[in-house]
């Protein structure tokens, strides 16, 4: 066993997604965190950049089934967001989604489907909806 990462102030990870096309990359989150850390198993112990987007925790992380660099977060802030990371670098963090949606209540849970890549689903409330990417 391997650690790969360990938050400084041995907060808990909530959740974790490796990337479907590049398995070097997974994304978690801490618990009542804003932000999704991108991490590289290549390189351990040091995000390769960290997603600041969101105004409330993040619940939920996707990535795209058929990009290595597109992934989708949402949180408590009722938004789903899209991100590129087609040109993270730790020295240039990743500013900003490339897509937002908001919803009527705080996102729950998403996924992104691997037979229909143009869509991507999220659950709030007592609700699902697919939205188009």
């Amino acid at each position: 066993s391997t650690i790969i990462y360990e938050t400084p102030n041995l907060d808990p990870l909530l959740r974790l997604e490796w990337n479907k096309q590049d398995p070097n990359y997974l994304a978690t989150f801490k618990v009542d965190s804003r932000s999704t850390l991108i991490l590289d198993v290549r390189v351990p112990s040091t995000p390769v950049t960290e997603l600041f987007g969101h105004n409330g925790c993040v619940n939920a992380v996707a990535w795209a089934p058929h990009s290595s660099c597109h992934i989708c977060t949402a949180g408590d802030d009722s938004q789903a967001l899209i991100w590129d990371l087609s040109k993270m670098a730790a020295d240039r963090p990743v500013e900003d989604p490339i897509l937002a949606y908001n919803a009527e209540g705080e996102v729950n849970n998403l996924q992104w489907s691997s037979s229909q890549p143009d869509w991507v689903s999220i659950a709030f409330s007592d609700q699902l909806h697919i939205l188009p990417v």
